[in-house]
């Protein structure tokens, strides 16, 4: 960007303005006590007003969604009749203008770039809006160029791209306009259509001298400055002729320009973008030779009392325009608010609506007939067919040389007192108190009246003849909202939905992205009218209608990609090998339609997108085993292709080699536990990826095992995970080709001290065969037994607890441990101890207390009358254990019962007849009639040893 260079007043003033330069120096010389700073202050704001209205490119100065511009722009249009309107709006832009008449507004125009180059990667996603209401003076423009054969419309200020460049090098972070903080919140949903995007507005014009500010807010007599703004510029400027409202634009805008505080990163941008506007409409004016005086440059006042050196089409052409960044840019519209353009541009909440009011005001009171779009949606008619433009009539407009001083009487005259419309005070009472009655409040008439004559008496404090819808809210407030409030709505937000609510955009079908339209085509046999707000209910009977099973699809993406409450499932799911037979959805693509939008920014399909993202996920920098997983697992459930759920498992499988921590293992399990389940019973074979995965990840925990024993950051939960992988894995391991050598040895280096993951590694040595029930059952009364043990069994317990994934078998020897405690432990000791007892269950064993109660049901009696005669199962086993060497339980069940094994010889065609079985060698005698199994396996040990 270049060094600012400021254009200083010109030196030879014409006779237009001297009457009021000699007034403004004699009021100088008397305020200030001779020739100052305010002399050089307020001549040099005739200066730009000056050399502003001589400029042969007419320039137009305007607010941003300022009632009383947009009533001067349709005018000055419909008199002058441009051939070129210059507008500033960003460049890239321009395409989308077009969509405008496809749309509701208010929208806004969104330039989106998720994928950043040459920009600091926390910026990204980049996002710049432009929000568009009516009742601004953009629209007339866009509408009257769009509309008129032979007019050309040049957007000129800088693009997406420069709005983040500029700040780049200012080294400052995005971020739109700061709001008001004195404003009241907007509701939630409707303030944050435009997320985080950085809004860019036309016309910009707010005192950035903070003094400034205050002090006319303070002698105004109003709270916040669109207060001010309404009182004391649109209502004055509403009535008022072009030559007037340009100059008093000009002024405003040079007045505080000049007093703006010198903040030279944002000067300099400013300046930019001047010099950017104006060597971009002196390309266009030569390289189409159209004559200036035919053309029309729309800015925002602040703007327009420029005073760098490229200004006017005879300035100085020194300014090189940067070119653009790598970063890809996607562009759409997307729906918006009044409550989205205050929160963003921070206005006062209800001044957007206000304006609108008062809009349609002025149209009814100046007769003035507006541009639409020819089919703009929510317009009460179409626009009728515009005529060619016709060239500029210099009979018609005066010449630049020749413009009239309306500035000076503009100052001289007195505030037109507008005169109290009672019929229209009095209809606003009634109705504020009747919406009061129906959001719960105890109004009456007596509140009406009083509301009435509050609002008179508020003007009249503030030195107003009529009291401004500002009054009338402020006597709302004071006579109807008492202490609390009854309903959702307090009276100020009902005075805003009264003045006009807050009106919301929305995008037509035919300006959405492909990815949207498609969306909206392929939930068309649901029968909705998915562009409404609000939440809508649709019914899905895949039985007696297959075609909803690829609704039901896209429903389910869409819950995947967008946010919560866009589309949520109130009955059906989805699972891996499970389809659908009958769902209910509460759908609200209407009220997320930017998001949607947004979402067609990343490709053409929700599949696409879909697949895009998961591989974001599958490679991104924070990516764990986990995560991956996750994606495989989503790409299996919604996309029908298998070749990105291997791909994505390929990587799990990379992911996990590299991994040095076990944090991810019970996730890892869980995912590892489902994928497997499902290949198992819809593939004829496993995929490639989950056998080396299931290898790998075998290998992996058994190196990881000893460490993870003694790492105090390691929780048993994870340690649990790691040894239900080891465990329920371990068949297919060792089919792979695994050995079991690798889990003998990492047990065997595992020496843990924490009581928990003691507990855990002696559950799991029972499901080894290295410590029988019986050793663990008096290892358990061993730690009863001691009294220093004690206060830590409950963490012994927890280790139990979390064996129970590794290790399911053992839930009856868990309810036996609890059963102990209680039975064995004193009402000293063990009343304090239930409180930790229960935490730890609630805590480390939420997942596996259902497994626990189901087997504590299965032992413990199911009526409290066979509570006193029962004896506990492990309490009886001294007994069953003296009956067994009697006879083998096997050999007796077979005995006893030979009827199936005769049925099977008889199937297969075997002869023979039952013998009494041998009770001391019952399985010595089968070893011996079939020795050729122990023979071979004699032989392949022996080999293995050598």
């Amino acid at each position: 960007m270049q060094e600012s260079a400021v254009q200083e007043s010109p030196v030879q003033h014409g006779t237009t303005f001297d009457a009021l330069r000699t007034q403004l120096q004699e009021a100088a010389t008397a305020f200030a006590d001779g020739p100052d700073a305010l002399e050089g202050i307020l001549l040099g704001i005739v200066d730009d007003v000056d050399r502003a209205v001589r400029e042969p490119l007419e320039v137009f100065p305007v607010c941003h969604h300022s009632p009383a511009s947009a009533v001067a722009m349709a005018r000055r249009l419909r008199e002058k009749q441009p051939k070129v309107v210059y507008l500033e709006l960003c460049e890239d832009m321009a395409p989308l203008l077009t969509e405008l008449r496809n749309c509701r507004l208010p929208v806004a125009v969104q330039a989106f770039a998720s994928e950043v180059d040459g920009f600091p990667a926390e910026w990204a996603p980049l996002s710049v809006v432009a929000p568009i209401t009516e009742a601004s003076a953009e629209y007339q423009a866009i509408a009257y160029a769009l509309d008129t054969p032979g007019v050309e419309l040049i957007l000129v200020d800088r693009s997406s791209d420069h709005v983040f460049q500029w700040q780049a090098d200012d080294g400052a972070q995005p971020a739109g306009e700061p709001a008001d903080p004195d404003a009241p919140a907007a509701p939630e949903e409707e303030a944050a259509l435009h997320g985080d995007a950085v809004g860019v507005e036309i016309g910009d014009l707010r005192p950035r001298f903070a003094e400034l500010e205050e002090h006319l807010l303070h002698h105004g007599r109003v709270r916040h400055w669109s207060e001010w703004w309404h009182q004391y510029v649109e209502l004055p400027l509403g009535d008022s002729d072009h030559d007037t409202y340009r100059q008093v634009m000009l002024l405003i805008g040079s007045l505080f320009r000049r007093l703006a505080p010198g903040d030279p990163a944002r000067v300099r941008v400013d300046e930019d973008r001047e010099r950017h506007m104006w060597t971009r409409m002196r390309e266009h004016l030569a390289a189409s030779g159209t004559d200036p005086a035919d053309c029309l440059y729309v800015c925002g006042a602040f703007h327009a009392a420029s005073r760098v050196a490229e200004f006017g089409v005879h300035g100085a052409d020194t300014f090189e325009i940067s070119p653009p960044s790598a970063s890809t840019w996607q562009y759409g519209l997307i729906p918006s608010s009044h409550a989205a353009i205050e929160a963003q541009f921070g206005l006062a909440a209800g001044s957007v609506s206000i304006t609108a009011t008062q809009w349609a005001k002025n149209l009814k009171r100046t007769r003035i007939r507006p541009f639409r779009l020819a089919g703009q949606a929510g317009t009460k008619k179409a626009a009728k067919p515009r005529k060619a433009a016709a060239p500029a009539l210099a009979a018609q407009e005066p010449a630049p040389d020749t413009a009239t001083d309306m500035l000076s009487g503009f100052l001289r005259r007195p505030p037109v007192l507008d005169r109290l419309d009672e019929a229209e005070l009095l209809g606003w009472s009634v109705e504020i108190v009747r919406a009061a009655r129906r959001n719960g409040y105890l109004a009456s008439t007596a509140d009406a009246i009083a509301v009435f004559e509050t609002s008179i008496l508020l003007a009249g404090m503030r030195d107003r003849a009529k009291p401004t819808p500002y009054d009338f809210q402020d006597a709302a407030i004071t006579c109807i909202e008492k202490d609390t409030v009854p309903g959702r709505r307090d009276v100020r937000r009902l005075v805003e939905i009264m003045m006009g609510g807050d009106r919301i955009g929305q995008v037509g079908y035919d300006a959405l992205p492909p990815l949207a339209r498609d969306v909206h085509d392929r939930l068309a046999p649901l029968g909705l009218r998915l562009q409404q707000r609000g939440v809508q209910r649709a019914l899905l009977d895949m039985a007696s209608r297959p075609e909803l099973e690829k609704c039901s699809d896209v429903l389910w993406m869409l819950r995947h990609l967008m946010p919560q409450g866009t589309a949520r499932p109130i009955m059906g799911e989805r699972r891996l090998g499970e389809r659908p037979i009958q769902e209910s959805w509460d759908l609200a693509l209407g009220t997320h339609q930017r998001a949607l939008i947004e979402l067609g920014y990343e490709g053409v399909s929700i599949e696409q997108v879909l697949e895009q993202r998961l591989r974001r996920t599958a490679y991104g920098p924070q990516a764990t085993t986990a995560t991956v997983l996750q994606a495989v697992e989503d790409a299996t459930l919604y996309l029908p292709s298998r070749r990105l759920a291997d791909e994505l498992g390929t990587r799990a499988l990379e992911i996990l080699a590299t991994e040095r921590s076990v944090d991810g293992a019970p996730e890892v399990l869980r995912r590892v536990r489902r994928l497997l389940g499902y290949y198992r019973t819809s593939e004829p074979v496993l995929p490639a990826w989950i056998e080396s995965f299931v290898k790998t990840g075998y290998a992996h925990y058994c190196t990881l095992l000893p460490t993870a024993c003694t790492d105090e950051d390691a929780t048993v939960r994870q340690v649990a995970a790691m040894l239900g992988f080891l465990f329920s894995m371990e068949g297919l391991a060792l089919s792979l080709g695994c050995d079991r050598t690798q889990l003998e040895l990492a047990f065997a280096q595992s020496h843990p001290q924490e009581p928990a993951k003691v507990a855990l590694l002696w559950a799991a040595r029972v499901h080894l065969g290295q410590l029988s029930r019986t050793e663990l059952r008096a290892r358990c009364d061993e730690l009863l037994d001691n009294p220093l043990v004690v206060p830590a069994y409950p963490r012994y317990l927890s280790g139990f607890l979390h064996a129970l994934e590794p290790v399911p078998q053992l839930a009856d020897f868990v309810v036996e441990t609890v059963s102990n405690a209680f039975a064995r432990l004193p009402d000293p000791v063990l009343l304090p101890w239930l409180p930790t007892l229960i935490t730890t269950l609630r805590s480390g064993g939420a997942e596996l207390a259902p497994l626990l109660i189901r087997e504590a049901g299965r032992i413990f009696p199911g009526r409290l009358a066979a509570l006193d005669t029962w004896v506990p199962p492990w309490l009886d086993q001294p007994a069953a254990a003296a009956a067994a060497p009697a006879r083998g339980r096997a050999a007796a069940l077979l005995t006893d019962h030979p009827e199936t094994c005769d049925a099977v010889a008889a199937l297969l065609g075997c002869e023979g007849t039952w013998t009494a079985p041998d009770q001391g060698r019952a399985g010595a005698a089968l070893i011996t009639r079939h020795p050729d199994t122990a023979r071979a396996l004699e032989v392949l040990l022996a080999a293995r040893q050598r």
